[in-house]
C-alpha cells in the first residue's frame, strides 16, 4: 500500500489529466433570496403583464399610436407654414 506522503506526491506531478481528477467541481442551487437569480418560467422576464384585462387595448393603442407618429410628424412637417 502506499502511504499518504507518496499519494500526495504522486498527485503532484504537473501532468494534466492528475490536475483535472483533483479538481472538484460544484454547483449549487439558485438562491432565490439573492438579488442576482429571479424567478423562471413563462411571462416572468416581461415588463408588463399580458393577463390583464384590458391588456389587448393598452398593446394595440401602443402599436397604433408608435406606427402613425413619424407618418403624422412627416405631414405636419411637410404642410406646416413656412417661416
Amino acid at each position: 500500500m502506499l502511504s499518504r506522503a507518496g499519494l500526495r506526491a504522486a498527485q503532484s506531478m504537473p501532468t494534466p489529466f492528475a490536475m483535472v481528477a483533483r479538481r472538484g467541481f460544484q454547483t449549487t442551487r439558485a438562491q432565490l433570496s439573492s438579488p442576482y437569480h429571479y424567478a423562471e418560467g413563462p411571462r416572468s422576464n416581461l415588463p408588463f403583464n399580458p393577463k390583464t384585462k384590458f391588456f389587448w387595448l393598452r398593446y394595440l393603442s401602443f402599436c397604433v399610436v408608435g406606427f402613425s407618429a413619424p407618418f403624422g410628424i412627416a405631414l405636419w412637417q411637410t404642410y406646416r407654414p413656412r417661416a
